[in-house]
């Protein structure tokens, strides 16, 4: 499982775990780990169902097909759980058949501490902006706390990214995406982006 974090809200994790999905090679689970404010589904395009429960196995309906990427199937995120049944319910989908991209709440309190606890690797997801790299860097350093190593960060809406970004979060830059109008992950600049990302990302395979 490769964890999508960040250490603020609107930084583009969930962009770029969709991203991600679709330019990792298939079949890939996108799963929202974020409970507070979901919005993985909203953006692939699929219902959250109400049988997202947490404790219960990951299993037909809770899993949708995104509606125009066949090797991308998607997990949304459960309701009304305590932190326990979460985590149990996240290491199921950690341990589906499919490669598993975890979209991971904001921050670094307890919610956003448990996919980065099951992940195998972590991404950090920032743009160029002083306070959000420093709350990146935070995550990176939760992260290695939880035993979990940082494979890379990814500069979001910029098309480049000084050194330093590297020095701050301790990982190398994976790549940039630049900024778009939305739909973000139907422009060819993109997805061209995502696709040179994933290429770099270590253990892709």
């Amino acid at each position: 499982m490769l964890a999508i974090a960040g250490g603020k809200g609107g930084s583009g994790k969930t962009t770029t775990t969709l991203g991600l999905a679709s330019a990792l090679d298939g079949p890939v689970l996108a799963v929202d780990a974020d409970r507070d404010m979901p919005n993985l589904h909203a953006m692939a395009g699929v219902e959250r169902p109400v049988d997202a429960a947490p404790g219960a196995p990951v299993r037909e309906p809770s899993v949708r097909s995104h509606p125009t990427d066949p090797t991308v199937s998607v997990l949304p995120a459960p309701t009304g759980t305590d932190d326990d049944a979460f985590e149990r319910w996240l290491r199921t989908a950690a341990d589906d058949e499919r490669r598993a991209v975890v979209d991971c709440p904001a921050g670094a309190g307890p919610d956003a501490a448990v996919p980065l606890r099951v992940a195998d690797g972590v991404v950090v997801v920032s743009p160029l902006c002083a306070p959000a790299l420093r709350d990146a860097a935070k995550t990176a350093a939760m992260a290695r706390a939880l035993g979990t190593p940082v494979v890379g960060c990814v500069v979001s809406r910029s098309r480049m990214a000084p050194e330093a970004v590297s020095d701050l979060v301790g990982a190398p830059v994976l790549g940039t995406v630049p900024e778009e109008p939305s739909p973000v992950l139907t422009r060819p600049t993109v997805r061209a982006a995502y696709s040179r990302i994933a290429d770099r990302i270590p253990g892709k395979e």
